[in-house]
């Protein structure tokens, strides 16, 4: 046998499963991949890389490109894809460290119980579109908001009208709210959600309904699409609308600046400086190409056929991703635009006061202040609202897909209990995003999102030393070559080994600096929740490398090394497993001839 089995080592044998099918289309994982760019939780912590750096954010992007993610979405393919597996047991490659699986899955699990309020927000907005006057408009806003007007806090609509400042005592300085934010807050009986407070803690009902809907398609979902096949085509259905909206939205955000040919340049041929600055966001804000979570490239390249060119894949994906990127960046830059444009204007008739725009959750929050102001703002506010809350529900379809196949490529016992399991799994989720409903958590996702890219980063180079350096450089070069039928340089190899793990070592300093300060103004229940699904699941790897150490037999020295080699590391499909094993013994023979050869000419 060319591989080492589990029965050489005393442990159980891996059993792949042969039913788990491949995507409809090929193509359906280039459509998924790019949509792991739907991952708008991130906007919340670097919104700021494309939104005043524009087009500037595109170089460094591209140099990121080339440097670490592309060299590392093709790593990640490779594994998903010879292994057929996800990534729990595709660590087969390295045993030893099959607890970064584990880990993949703490966090996982972690992001999908905070990532519904990023779908229930725009379902309230949604809903509320469908009122005849919307309700953050300045008419709408005379409805709801006598008791805000009345204290010392002003809003957008009194500077569109050149309202002076309510209180008595003048300053200088007068901070104005956005309609559309301060709407949210009033869902939450005008507590503040913005910041850390003692102000109690209330549950929104309408957040609450919108929550559990948002389950309850998710739900539906994986119920009427038990196969990949009906999965993926959905999703790719999904992702097709979900981009058709993005492109209309961005399209009719264009026409919102007055000046929209000095916007335009402004975006698209930013200054030096602006070029200089955007390097420092945009390393971070590129970590959002692997989706929610960690192991989701694993597990959707686990679906292609053997021969399937993930380099090629990888690059269309990473490049359609850039454009997603771009085009929310777009609606952002717009929006802040627009709101310094009335800022100045005010300014400029108000010039014993300065006046400052209170800006939150731009994305999300802000926008809807822009869309009132347009003609047919119910109309511009569905569509938009619409598009936001696909991008959510797309975004935890494929992380729960993800999550829910390495559980049952790694637990044999749970693959004929597939429903019951799945169900299981989502209610238990659906009632730890509760907390999310309330004042203390409709913002939780800014810190997780923190926790996660450190998480993420940190996964990401301990990969790098498990498949270069553990299970080592030829055998990987050897293995890429045989699956893709190409030469794969030994440029490529040494860029992967040294340059990308370089990369992400700043990338890790930086990210975890930014975490720990988003965690100093933090509450008490998100740093436990922080310690269960971030910092607790890292004990998983010494865990683990102690248990299977115990489970294998030999002398230490000897479980040590066999527990570093590859186990039941093969193609699934028997036609390419043969072709693999023959390949292999011929890798070897010529291996040996030359040794043979060197010995006689010596």
């Amino acid at each position: 046998m060319i591989y080492e089995s589990s029965y050489d080592s005393g442990r159980l044998p891996f059993k792949p499963d042969l039913t788990r099918g491949y995507w409809a289309k090929s193509s359906d994982f280039v459509f998924t991949g790019i949509s792991l760019a739907f991952r708008l939780d991130i906007f919340s912590v670097v919104w700021m890389a494309f939104t005043y750096a524009g087009c500037a954010g595109v170089l460094p992007y591209i140099i990121c490109l080339f440097l670490f993610v592309v060299p590392l979405f093709v790593m990640q393919s490779f594994m998903g894809q010879f292994s057929s597996s996800g990534f729990i047991s595709s660590f087969r490659i390295a045993p030893l460290f099959k607890g970064i699986g584990y880990i993949s899955l703490a966090v996982n699990l972690g992001v999908l119980t905070y990532y519904s309020v990023l779908a229930a927000v725009p379902l309230l907005y949604l809903f509320h579109s469908l009122r005849p006057t919307l309700p953050w408009s300045c008419e709408g806003l005379k409805d709801w908001s006598a008791n805000v007007t009345e204290n010392p806090v002003k809003h957008l609509c009194h500077m569109l009208t050149n309202d002076t400042t309510p209180n008595a005592n003048f300053s200088w300085f007068v901070m104005h709210e956005i309609p559309s934010n301060l709407f949210l807050k009033t869902r939450f009986n005008n507590l503040e959600l913005f910041e850390p407070n003692d102000e109690g803690f209330y549950i929104s009902w309408e957040i609450l309904l919108c929550t559990f809907l948002t389950w309850t398609i998710i739900s539906s979902i994986f119920y009427k699409c038990r196969s990949i096949e009906k999965l993926g085509t959905v999703l790719r259905y999904l992702i097709f609308i979900t981009l058709a909206l993005l492109l209309i939205t961005v399209i009719r955000f264009s026409l919102v600046p007055s000046n929209l040919t000095q916007a335009i340049y402004d975006f698209f041929i930013p200054n030096r400086f602006t070029l200089i600055q955007s390097f420092s966001c945009v390393s971070i804000f590129v970590i959002s190409v692997f989706g929610a979570g960690w192991g989701t490239v694993i597990s959707l390249a686990s679906f292609n056929k053997f021969k399937s060119p993930i380099t090629q894949n990888s690059w269309t994906i990473c490049l359609g991703q850039m454009f997603v990127f771009l085009s929310f960046a777009f609606i952002v830059f717009v929006t802040d635009n627009y709101f310094d444009e009335i800022k100045e204007a005010y300014d400029e008739q108000n010039p014993n006061s300065y006046a400052f725009i209170n800006k939150l959750w731009v994305l999300y929050l802000s926008t809807g202040s822009v869309l009132a102001e347009m003609s047919w703002p119910n109309l511009w506010c569905i569509i938009f609202y619409l598009m936001l809350i696909l991008t959510a529900l797309i975004t935890m379809s494929i992380c729960l897909l993800s999550t829910l196949q390495s559980i049952f490529d790694d637990f044999e016992n749970y693959r004929t209990r597939k429903t019951e399991i799945t169900f299981i799994v989502i209610g238990l989720l659906a009632i730890c995003s509760l907390y999310t409903c309330s004042n203390q958590g409709v913002f939780l996702h800014v810190i997780f999102a923190n926790d996660t890219v450190v998480t993420q980063t940190a996964l990401n180079l301990l990969l790098f030393l498990v498949v270069l350096w553990v299970y080592g450089r030829v055998r990987f070069q050897r293995d890429l070559e045989f699956m893709l039928s190409e030469r794969f340089s030994n440029c490529k190899i040494y860029m992967l080994r040294f340059v990308s793990p370089l990369c992400l070592i700043v990338m890790l300093l930086a990210t975890f600096f930014v975490a720990f300060m988003y965690h100093n103004v933090g509450s008490w229940i998100v740093q436990i929740a922080a310690l269960l699904f971030i910092v607790l699941p890292w004990l998983y790897v010494p865990g683990y490398m102690i248990y299977i150490m115990l489970q294998t037999t030999g002398t230490y020295k000897t479980r040590f090394k066999r527990c570093c080699r590859p186990m039941d590391w093969y193609p699934v499909e028997l036609e390419d497993r043969q072709r693999y094993e023959q390949a292999m013994r011929n890798t070897d023979m010529t291996h040996q001839l030359n040794s043979l050869d060197e010995e006689t000419a010596t």
